[in-house]
């Protein structure tokens, strides 16, 4: 499907947990499916395209056939969702070094500061369809 907007994200990460029901809440039109990074699906969408899924490090937007990771993920994102969120693309013109360096920051602390579950995400019965993998 080329209009498909899947974000990959750490299954275990209670933080990565908590920004996709986030954008589940704000994404009235559904326009994103998820799926975890540890999943075989995300092996087999994104290894192709020379993204890592094993990386655990970055949310990963894949969005017509081109992988977004880290900061351009997460505004690309931002863009789509209801309320004042899509005004944090503004945030793109900066470098893209400049922001990865605070997403980095976050990424490498995420587990210390929001915690980890055992396993990855279950979603309900009425979100199941939102999920791939």
């Amino acid at each position: 499907m080329m209009n498909e907007q899947i974000i990959f994200f750490d299954g275990v990460c209670n933080l990565c947990n908590n920004s996709v029901n986030f954008v589940i809440d704000r994404d009235k039109e559904q326009i994103f499916r998820f799926a975890p990074l540890q999943s075989d699906f995300a092996k087999e969408k994104l290894t192709p395209l020379g993204a890592d899924p094993e990386q655990l490090d970055s949310i990963i937007l894949l969005k017509n056939g081109k992988v977004y990771q880290k900061s351009s993920a997460a505004l690309q994102i931002a863009r789509k969702l209801t309320g004042a969120w899509p005004a944090l693309s503004v945030l793109m013109v900066l470098p893209k070094f400049l922001r990865d360096f605070f997403y980095d920051i976050i990424a490498r602390n995420r587990y210390r500061w929001f915690g980890k579950q055992d396993q990855c995400r279950i979603p309900t019965p009425e979100l199941r369809k939102l999920f791939l993998g």
